[in-house]
């Protein structure tokens, strides 16, 4: 597992694309289906993919689950702890959410890049 993370509009996926030197299919994690992350190579806006799966309830062994069952996917995720804290207790909690289960998933990722300006920094080389 690859987890690329930064702010908004800082060029992740095109880093990933380069850094893995091959356009991999990406699923948009605003809209794919929940058991799309099972199978996909790579998965974008993986943030807004939380949102959602705690809307409809949060299942506390996704992160293991996707471990276990699709460990070469590629992560790119926005960084939702800095700036403003969010008003809405909701937004709080899915931020909150949000960077536990990425850390879960740093802890148990072959690599973990940041990437500011389009510019990448590897944090994690397993």
């Amino acid at each position: 597992m690859i987890l690329i993370v930064g702010g908004a509009f800082q060029g992740k996926r095109a880093y990933a694309n380069n850094y893995l030197k091959k356009e991999i299919h990406w699923i948009d994690g605003k809209e794919c289906e929940y058991d799309d992350i099972f199978s996909s190579e790579g998965i974008f806006n993986f943030h807004l993919f939380v949102k959602r799966i705690l809307r409809t309830g949060e299942p506390d062994q996704f992160p293991e689950q996707l471990m276990r069952e699709n460990p070469d996917i590629v992560i790119v995720t926005d960084e939702l702890g800095y700036g403003v804290v969010p008003v809405e207790a909701s937004d709080r909690a899915w931020r909150e959410k949000t960077g536990r289960i990425c850390t879960e998933l740093a802890e148990q990722a072959d690599e973990v890049h940041r990437v500011v300006c389009g510019v990448g920094m590897v944090i994690k080389n397993a």
